[in-house]
C-alpha cells in the first residue's frame, strides 16, 4: 500500500500537482489509515458475505437493515473524534504537549456519557427499530438478533475512534493501523468461527464485531496510559488516566467542533433509513444487490479515511505554527492526491466487479448478481468525487470550520440522493434512480466543500481553536 501510494505521489509530483515532500508526508499518514479502512470495510463486507452464504438473501437484508443503527456509534464517535484530532494536532504542532492529555480524556468522558443510553436503546427494542425499515418477518428477526448483540459494542466502537484520532493528530498513523486493522482481521476470524464453526448465524457475526472492538479499545487505552505496548512499540503521546476528565473549556471546544461533524456523519446514517425503505420497494433481489454494492462502496471509499485524516493532521499542525498559507497548500495538494487514488481504486473494483459480487452470494445463477454487477460499475464511477469531499472535509475539520461539510452532505443526501431513489421506486425511472442517487450523494458535497475551502474563511475560524499561550498542565 505504501509503495502504491508512493508511486502515485511521485507521478503527481512530476506533474507539478503536489510537492515531493508533501506527497511523502501524506503517504506516511495516509497509507496506514487506508489499510485500516480496507481491513475494516472488508470486515463489514465479510459480515454480509458470510451471513449470505450461510443463511441467504433474507439474512443479508436483515443485517443491512440493522447496520444503520450501528452506524450511530460511528457518527457520534467520529464527530467527537474530529474535535479530538483538531485539538491534538494543533497542540502537537505548537509543541504544547502539556495540553494533549486533557483533550483526550475529556473526549473519552463525553463519549461514554452519550453512547451508553444509545446502547441500552438498541438492546431493549431491536425488533421495533428494524421493523421501521421492513415488514418481512424473517428480515426483522435476523436484523433484531444482530442489533441486540451489537448494542454491547457501541461505546467501545466509538471510543477506539477517539484513541486512533489522537494518535494520528500526533503524527502516528501506524499504531492505529496495526491495532484497528488487526482488530478487523480478528473480527473476520471470529465471524468465521462463530457463523460456520459454531452455527451461531447472525448472532455470531455480531459477537465477532463486539469482541473485536473491545480488544482494540482496550489496547489503545493501555498503550496511551503506559506510553506504549509490547510488540507495537512506543506511543507518540502518553495520557495520565488518573487526570482530570471534566474540563468545561475543552468540552466546549469538542462540542463546537464535533457537533457539525456528528451532524455530517449522521446525514448518511439517518439517510440510510429512508433510502433502504425506498430500495426495499424494488423487491428483495434489488435490496440484496444494493446492500452488497454498499459494502463494496465502503471498500472503495477507504482512500478518504487516509487522505481526510492526513489533511486534518498536516493542516492542523501548520495552523498550530501559525502558517496559514502552507496549511492551505497542504489542503489543495492532498486533495489532488486523493482524487487520483480514488480513480485508481474505482478502476480496480470495476475490473473485477462480477467475481467480487459472487463472493457475497455463492451462486453465480442467483438473480441478484445481474442486478448488483452494473450497480457496482456505476458506484465505481460515482465514488471518485469523494476524493474531494473527504479530503477537504478533513482539512476543514482541523480548522474548526465544520459546518459547511455538514451542510453539503445533508444537501447531497436529502436534496438529491434520497429523492432519486424514491423516484426510481415510484416512476418509470426505475433502477436508474438508484444509479443517479450515487452521484447525488458525492458530486454535490464535493463542489460545496471545495468552494468553502477556496473562500479561505476557515483561516479566521481556526484562530479561535489554536493552543493557549499560557501553560495548562496535564494534571
Amino acid at each position: 500500500m505504501r509503495a502504491l501510494l508512493g508511486a502515485i505521489g511521485m507521478v503527481l509530483a512530476r506533474l507539478g500537482l503536489i510537492t515531493a515532500e508533501r506527497a511523502e508526508q501524506t503517504v506516511d499518514l495516509a497509507w496506514p489509515r487506508i489499510l485500516t479502512g480496507i481491513a475494516r470495510m472488508s470486515k463489514n463486507a465479510a459480515d454480509v458475505a458470510m451471513v449470505g452464504l450461510a443463511l441467504g438473501p433474507a439474512a443479508i437484508n436483515g443485517v443491512g437493515f440493522a447496520t444503520p443503527y450501528w452506524g450511530v456509534a460511528f457518527s457520534i464517535g467520529g464527530g467527537l473524534a474530529a474535535g479530538t484530532i483538531a485539538l491534538v494536532s494543533q497542540r502537537y504542532g505548537a509543541e504544547r504537549y502539556d495540553q494533549l492529555g486533557q483533550a483526550i480524556r475529556s473526549s473519552a468522558a463525553l463519549l461514554v456519557v452519550v453512547t451508553i443510553p444509545i446502547a441500552l436503546f438498541f438492546w431493549f427494542v431491536p425488533e421495533t427499530l428494524v421493523s421501521v425499515l421492513t415488514s418481512t418477518p424473517a428480515e426483522i428477526t435476523y436484523g433484531a438478533r444482530y442489533l441486540r448483540i451489537l448494542a454491547l459494542g457501541v461505546p467501545f466502537a466509538a471510543l477506539n475512534l477517539i484513541g486512533s484520532r489522537a494518535l494520528i493528530g500526533a503524527d502516528d498513523a501506524w499504531i492505529p493501523m496495526v491495532l484497528r486493522g488487526g482488530g478487523a482481521m480478528t473480527n473476520i476470524l471470529l465471524n468465521g468461527l462463530f457463523i460456520f464453526g459454531l452455527g451461531m448465524g447472525v448472532e455470531g457475526a455480531a459477537w465477532g464485531t463486539v469482541l473485536a472492538n473491545v480488544l482494540v479499545t482496550s489496547s489503545i487505552a493501555i498503550g496511551l496510559a503506559r506510553g506504549g505496548l509490547p510488540l507495537i512499540g512506543e506511543f507518540p503521546i502518553t495520557v495520565d488516566p488518573l487526570g482530570r476528565y471534566v474540563h468545561i473549556d475543552t468540552f466546549r471546544d469538542l462540542i463546537s467542533i464535533g457537533t457539525p461533524v456528528i451532524g455530517r456523519n449522521s446525514v448518511w446514517t439517518i439517510a440510510r433509513f429512508p433510502t433502504l425503505a425506498f430500495v426495499a420497494m424494488f423487491g428483495q433481489q434489488v435490496t440484496a444487490a444494493y446492500i452488497i454494492t454498499r459494502r463494496i462502496w465502503g471498500v472503495m471509499n477507504t482512500p478518504g479515511w487516509g487522505f481526510g485524516l492526513a489533511a486534518s493532521s498536516l493542516v492542523g499542525q501548520q495552523l498550530g505554527k501559525g502558517k496559514e498559507a502552507i496549511a492551505e497548500a497542504y489542503g489543495y495538494e492532498i486533495t489532488r492526491f486523493s482524487v487520483a487514488t480514488y480513480a485508481l481504486a474505482a478502476f480496480g473494483i470495476a475490473l473485477f466487479a462480477e467475481p467480487i459480487v459472487a463472493l457475497f452470494i455463492g451462486s453465480r445463477t442467483d438473480p441478484a448478481i445481474p442486478i448488483a454487477v452494473p450497480m457496482v460499475y456505476i458506484a465505481a464511477l460515482a465514488i471518485i468525487p469523494q476524493g474531494v469531499t473527504s479530503t477537504i472535509a478533513g482539512a476543514l475539520d482541523a480548522t474548526g470550520d465544520t459546518r459547511w461539510p455538514f451542510y453539503s452532505r445533508a444537501l447531497g443526501m436529502f436534496g438529491f440522493s434520497i429523492p432519486l431513489v424514491y423516484l426510481g421506486a415510484t416512476t418509470p425511472l426505475g433502477i436508474w434512480g438508484i444509479y443517479l442517487s450515487f452521484f447525488g450523494e458525492t458530486a454535490v458535497s464535493a463542489v460545496i466543500n471545495y468552494y468553502r475551502f477556496w473562500t479561505g474563511k476557515w483561516k479566521a475560524i481556526s484562530r479561535g481553536y489554536r493552543p493557549e499561550t499560557t501553560p495548562t498542565m496535564d494534571d
